[in-house]
């Protein structure tokens, strides 16, 4: 494998052939340099419709390589109502994947994940990282799989009625609901994502589900002890039953807060190690486009982690000098940048295009198989 820069064809819009499948477990699209994104890093919530998913966010992601990328949308913390707010923002995805169809294509499927990357567009993966939105009412999960959900987390960082988060002090496991809430996922073939959740109710989950599990976004706690970060245990038993665990670009993959590209490939690494090859992807937690003004943005990002520490939301090893992404593995090039670590650390070109991409297509095809 190369790390030569993809060329895209703005005629046909199909990738060049050298550049493997890259699928982002968890990320964003969104030009955080655009005012109306940058007004909103600030902000406690940040809603769908104040994204910018413009010239640049499209340009840059086609240039990276992307192939597909999980989003976050709907209900995750605050004051909104769950159920109703993520209803909204479903509409909202589809009102943005309407309007760009030349350059993104919504993913409710394996094939749509194929289908993107031959069409040269970028897959769009509707996620939650809260499943508060299902309230009491499990038949809700048959709705949101209707609407387009493919990637359901159970819990933030904090407690809710279906198990603890990572930073719930209690470390209780699945409710009785919970456990509910699972098995309609399970129905419904929706990814059960264990990112942000306790430990408890990581095992009971991956434990309980009839479907493989995953952990789109995080890191190896045996590298860097902090709640965020998911233990041995819970990554060998969800490799186990034949689940995925992404790793994620985020100062929570270093105790100093401040990560590194070499803090990226040595959890990934701890992670093949524990999980086998097949099992570890990324989920970078971030967009492709950098911000252009980090003093600027450092300023916004002390308030942002300032309102998150008094809504009692904030995971440890959050703090105003923490960036949420790595300085010198983000834009256009870092999955070529980090294409390049792995071959410097000796990974096979196989391997890499497992980590890259084809993992998650295939433990996809293990959950979503029945979706239509």
């Amino acid at each position: 494998m190369t790390s030569t820069p993809m060329t895209h064809d703005p005629m046909n819009r199909r990738p060049a052939t050298s550049t493997p499948m890259i699928i982002n477990a968890l990320g964003q699209l969104d030009n955080p340099n655009a005012p109306r994104s940058a007004d909103a890093a600030a902000q406690l919530n940040q809603s769908s419709e104040q994204l910018t998913i413009d010239a640049r966010a499209l340009t840059d992601a086609h240039a990276s390589g992307l192939t597909a990328v999980n989003i976050t949308l709907g209900y995750t913390m605050g004051g909104l109502p769950p159920y109703e707010h993520t209803l909204h923002e479903i509409d909202v995805w589809d009102g943005i994947v309407r309007e760009h169809a030349a350059d993104l294509l919504k993913v409710r499927t394996v094939a749509d994940l194929h289908r993107a990357r031959e069409s040269g567009r970028i897959g769009v993966v509707y996620g939650f990282q809260n499943a508060v939105a299902v309230g009491e009412d499990t038949d809700r999960v048959a709705t949101f799989a209707e609407l387009g959900v493919r990637v359901v987390q159970l819990t933030y960082n904090q407690a809710n009625h279906i198990g603890d988060g990572s930073m719930a002090p209690a470390n209780r496991g699945l409710s009785d609901i919970g456990r509910r809430v699972v098995e309609a996922l399970n129905e419904h073939h929706l990814m059960v994502d264990l990112s942000h959740s306790g430990e408890r109710t990581c095992l009971e989950a991956a434990a309980l589900s009839r479907a493989p599990v995953s952990v789109n976004h995080t890191g190896c706690r045996a590298l860097a002890d902090l709640p965020r970060n998911k233990t041995d245990e819970e990554l060998r038993l969800v490799a186990s039953r034949g689940g995925f665990v992404g790793i994620y670009f985020m100062p929570f993959l270093s105790l100093s807060g401040h990560a590194t590209a070499a803090d990226v490939v040595e959890h990934i690494d701890h992670a093949v190690n524990v999980c086998g090859e097949d099992h570890v992807g990324i989920g970078t937690d971030g967009p492709v486009t950098s911000i252009d003004d980090l003093d600027a943005y450092r300023a916004d990002l002390a308030e942002h982690v300032a309102l998150r520490r008094a809504a009692g939301v904030g995971a440890a090893g959050e703090r105003a000098d923490t960036l949420p992404f790595v300085l010198d593995l983000r834009g256009v090039d870092q999955f070529r940048e980090l294409i390049h670590l792995l071959e410097r650390r000796g990974y096979r070109s196989e391997r890499i295009e497992k980590i890259l991409g084809r993992n998650f297509l295939d433990y996809a095809g293990r959950v979503w198989s029945k979706t239509t």
